[in-house]
C-alpha cells in the first residue's frame, strides 16, 4: 500500500475542496487511513480518520465542515472540506495504518506508510 493524494490548491476562504487518497499498489482493505496536516512551521496533526469498518473521527477543530469517506473498492479516501479558513492552510497528508484503525489513531507514529502531501491554501 502507498498512499498518493490530490486535490489541493488555492481556495478562497468559505470555500470547498476534495482531497483524494489513492492507494497505489494493493487497496486500503483492512487498513484504518487518517489525513493529518502541517501549517507552516508547526507540527504535523490529526484530522480525520476512518477505519476499516468505515468508523470516523474528526479533530474538533474541523468537525462539521470536513467529511471523510472511503469508496467500497476501497481503492479512494476522499476528504471533503468546506467553509475553509485561512487556518487550514497546511499540506495535507494522507497515512495508512495496518491495524486497521487505533485508539491511537491521533498519533502520526502508528501510521505505517504516508503520502507525499498536497497543498491546500486558503486566502482571506
Amino acid at each position: 500500500v502507498q498512499p498518493v493524494e490530490s486535490g489541493g490548491g488555492l481556495v478562497q476562504a468559505g470555500g470547498s475542496l476534495n482531497l483524494s487518497c489513492i492507494s497505489s499498489g494493493r487497496s486500503f482493505r483492512n487498513y484504518g487511513v487518517a489525513w493529518f496536516r502541517q501549517p507552516p512551521a508547526q507540527e504535523r496533526e490529526f484530522v480525520a480518520m476512518i477505519s476499516e469498518k468505515g468508523l470516523t473521527y474528526y479533530a474538533d477543530s474541523i468537525k462539521d465542515r470536513f467529511t471523510i469517506s472511503r469508496d467500497t473498492a476501497d481503492t479512494t479516501v476522499t476528504l471533503r472540506m468546506s467553509s475553509l479558513k485561512s487556518e487550514d492552510t497546511a499540506v495535507y497528508y494522507c497515512g495508512a495504518d495496518r491495524s486497521g484503525g487505533s485508539i491511537l489513531h491521533r498519533d502520526p507514529r502508528i501510521y505505517d506508510v504516508w503520502g507525499q502531501g498536497t497543498q491546500v491554501t486558503v486566502t482571506s
